[in-house]
């Protein structure tokens, strides 16, 4: 499997603390992107952020490493890492707390004109609603880079009229009850704002995906294991962009580059339920 595309993740990064096994793992929605990316075969992948300098930075950044990631244009700086703390229940991941994003939330990335030089050597640049990048996306939007970014279930709409006017790939996640008719209406209602293509994931109901004429359900695969959901939704995102990209580079149809990416994307999210943490790597800590 491979995909002419690059792909770039900026923003967040973080470990995942699991305080009932005492282990970590690294993550991030940027980040996990990334690494999804490389693992399905894009053509360039890379993470483009700021690390702290206490363990848990050293160890998301030794693991990216392994990956094969591209990490040139990242910093460190004196302080601690992202971190969250989570549980899981049932299989499912259920988030207790976090640091705000340590030294990362106090330190904002500014695209100076060699990042953005750096940024320009790419086909999508991903970032979301937790990676304190939102005064840069102008800057990518001039640079002529498509922007897919993560909205989070707590966006306000005021935050998304804010943001959606410079995002080409809007993705939402909405609770499994929510209902055809809210779902359809919140997929308008994002592309109105700008974005080219919006996608919802509705968890076991699957995912619907609008690009402004026409809707596009796509159904869950089975997973044949499933050891803990916390990379599910990246992994969706990071196949969706390879599989739509690349289908366009190669002449589809749009209807048909974005069902068949939808369908990729079930696929690949399944697979990764299988991972423990987002994609492995795990570390104990103290």
């Amino acid at each position: 499997m491979g995909f002419d595309v690059s792909i770039l993740g900026f923003g967040d990064n973080v470990v995942d603390r699991y305080e009932h096994l005492g282990v970590m793992y690294p993550g991030g929605n940027a980040v996990n992107v990334a690494v999804y990316g490389r693992r399905l075969g894009a053509a360039r992948s890379a993470y483009m952020g700021i690390f702290g300098t206490d363990d848990a930075a050293e160890h998301v950044i030794g693991s990216l490493v392994d990956e094969g990631v591209e990490l040139v244009r990242c910093r460190q700086e004196l302080g601690e890492n992202g971190a969250s703390s989570v549980t899981v229940e049932a299989g499912e991941r259920v988030f207790l707390g976090s640091n705000q994003g340590g030294i990362r939330g106090r330190s904002r990335y500014v695209l100076d004109r060699f990042a953005l030089e750096y940024v320009r050597g790419f086909d999508v640049l991903h970032t979301g609603s937790y990676c304190f990048t939102e005064r840069e996306l102008p800057l990518v939007r001039a640079a002529g880079v498509p922007v897919s970014f993560d909205f989070s279930e707590d966006s306000v709409d005021a935050y998304v009229e804010d943001v959606a006017p410079f995002v080409d790939f809007a993705f939402y996640s909405a609770e499994d009850e929510a209902s055809d008719e809210m779902v359809g209406e919140r997929l308008r209602w994002l592309c109105s704002l700008g974005p080219g293509i919006a996608v919802v994931t509705r968890g076991e109901r699957g995912s619907v995906a609008f690009d402004g004429d026409r809707f596009f359900e796509q159904p869950i695969k089975p997973a044949t294991t499933v050891r803990d959901t916390m990379g599910a939704g990246d992994s969706f995102i990071a196949s969706f962009l390879l599989g739509y990209l690349d289908a366009c580079k190669r002449g589809e149809a749009r209807d048909e580059a974005i069902a068949r990416a939808l369908d990729g994307a079930a696929a690949f999210a399944a697979e990764v339920c299988g991972i423990e943490g987002a994609w492995g790597h795990p570390k104990r800590f103290a």
